[in-house]
């Protein structure tokens, strides 16, 4: 008699990383039962007043992003790779620095720069004796404004992607192009844009996903979006199904982002165009056109990091606001406190789901870590709605049970702790600890665990004393990139944090929100400090990267 076939046990490890997925896909599916559970009076008002604003700008502002990191991200990324020209080292490693800033911090900047009262009109009217309203000119305030401010520093995304796409490729294509009678610029677009299109199409769709996360800046400039409408209707109007169902309509646009990004990925595909990597120098650019790409990829720089840079020091100097005092440390405080313990917690989190499903390669384990990477997916604003609704039904069910059977009022044990916030950053940030996790995973070859498990080690074992010590550069990594977006997330941080709760970015946008706008140069300073930190990692590693890289030969002559 055949002795039936046991199923195997489901370890520990499983059950803990299904738990993670399902924390990750809580707010999401508390999102959408609460637009579908909540009343639809206000959303009916909304569609009648305000919803077509929301989607008509929400658009636009995507649409210019789009295109203005594309054309910038990928220009200076080829201009960098496939020539030469003078300062060409210095903006290959400066193009990538104005990802230290988020964009609200720019857009602080630029408006008591170029606001009625700033600096270049003030100066305007002087020289020339013009009044308000003999003149034009452009309004920051705008969607155009945000636009600017969202693609300077969205841009190095596609840079990034876009360059080390160009670094891989073989001369063997281009050269032949040339051969047959192309154009520099011909076999530009025909061979080396078509095969780097995957890369620059997931640097674009990333750069989208901020767009539609972003609260700070089209907030500060009156753009009315999908993510000031939600903020608006969970503050404002109280309304916790109108927000929900906003934050459906944002998340189901994210989303959609989301499975392109994913299709994109898919279908890089890496082939070698001949048995040998073709190599050869760039071509130099002298006169005019060497002037060209300094200007195409400079003014990014200067734009988007050096001016910001200069504009913020010059507002906080003469601000009165002292980074030392009691105040500002508990808002500094505040935010170490909960960028250190979200990127423990997050990191954490990635290394049970990727070690898992290194452990355990069945489609569940493959299945809970996509799940969990959707929150790159999911804006702050609907991570707050999505955690919040759930949490605060719980509380106040408590509080029920407990004040009617032992007289005590327990209050919001969850609603209004850190832990509720922290976890929103895992859901929100645990997608780029899990990439920094799999891209060091990826080098251990998958003998080494075998041998480690031949000799006894259990897997606990095995990833205390093989692979963590093998990946501490990618969990370093890890844990500074989720310590820097954390800084600088503000959307979830408003609407989760405890009462008196206060870190540097809420302090920022409060200060800008009242107009004053020299004392929040000094929390976005220190903000825009604290992001330099995985730039100059990130700058450095370009630096290494380029003296490895395979170089291009000249072009043939004509």
């Amino acid at each position: 008699m055949d002795t039936p076939t046991r199923r195997p046990r489901t370890s520990r490890l499983q059950i803990l990383a299904w738990i993670v997925a399902g924390m990750c896909l809580l707010p999401i599916a508390a999102v959408v039962l609460a637009a579908v559970t909540g009343g639809f009076d206000t959303i009916g008002r909304l569609a009648t007043t305000v919803l077509p604003r929301y989607i008509g700008a929400t658009v636009m502002l995507v649409a210019l992003v789009s295109v203005g990191t594309a054309v910038i991200g990928t220009g200076s990324a080829w201009l960098v790779t496939g020539t030469r020209f003078g300062g060409r080292r210095v903006l290959e490693v400066a193009l990538a620095l104005p990802l230290a800033f988020p964009a609200y911090v720019l857009a602080y900047a630029y408006t008591d720069f170029l606001d009625h009262p700033g600096f270049v009109q003030s100066t305007l009217r002087d020289l020339t004796g013009w009044g308000p309203r003999d003149y034009w000119f452009p309004e920051i305030r705008s969607l155009g404004g945000a636009a600017m401010m969202l693609i300077l520093v969205l841009y190095p995304y596609v840079y990034l992607l876009a360059r080390a796409a160009f670094l891989q490729q073989s001369a063997t294509a281009y050269i032949a192009a040339r051969t047959l009678g192309q154009g520099p610029w011909g076999a530009f677009f025909r061979v080396s844009l078509p095969i780097a299109r995957p890369a620059i199409a997931g640097g674009v769709l990333l750069a989208l996903m901020e767009t539609l996360a972003d609260f700070g800046t089209v907030s500060y400039f009156g753009v009315q979006t999908f993510a000031t409408g939600i903020y608006q209707s969970w503050f404002s109007f109280a309304d916790r199904g109108a927000a929900a169902q906003l934050a459906l309509c944002l998340l189901a646009i994210a989303l959609v982002f989301a499975v392109l990004e994913r299709s994109q990925r898919r279908g890089q595909r890496h082939h070698a165009a001949g048995r040998r990597f073709e190599v050869m120098h760039p071509p130099t650019l002298t006169g005019w056109r060497a002037v060209g790409a300094v200007v195409f990829c400079g003014v990014p720089v200067v734009l988007g990091f050096v001016l910001p840079v200069i504009l913020l020091v010059g507002m906080g100097w003469g601000s009165g606001q002292l980074l030392f005092t009691d105040r500002y440390l508990a808002f500094l405080q505040n935010s170490l406190t909960l960028a250190v313990v979200a990127a423990v917690v997050t990191v954490l989190a990635a290394v049970v789901l990727g070690f898992n499903a290194r452990l355990h390669p069945t489609r569940g384990a493959k299945g809970a870590v996509q799940l969990a990477g959707l929150g790159y997916a999911v804006p702050g604003g609907v991570i707050a709605v999505g955690l919040l609704v759930p949490f605060a039904a719980f509380d106040n069910a408590l509080d029920a049970v407990m004040e009617a059977r032992f007289g005590i009022d327990t209050g919001l044990l969850l609603t209004g702790s850190i832990w509720v916030l922290v976890m929103a950053y895992m859901v929100r940030f645990i997608a780029a600890a899990l990439s920094a996790y799999d891209s060091g995973l990826a080098t251990i070859n998958p003998n080494v665990d075998a041998v480690a498990r031949t000799l006894g080690r259990t897997p606990p074992a095995m990833l205390r004393g093989v692979h963590i010590p093998i990946l501490k550069p990618s969990l370093l990594t890890a844990l500074l990139i989720v310590f820097v977006d954390v800084m600088k997330e503000l959307p979830a941080t408003l609407i989760m944090r405890p009462f008196n709760f206060d870190t540097l970015a809420v302090q920022a946008h409060r200060l800008a929100s009242d107009e004053r706008l020299a004392e929040a140069a000094v929390p976005s300073l220190v903000i825009g400090a604290v992001g330099l930190l995985p730039v100059i990692i990130l700058c450095w590693g370009l630096g290494r990267e380029r003296t490895t890289a395979r170089q291009f030969v000249p072009e043939p002559t004509e």
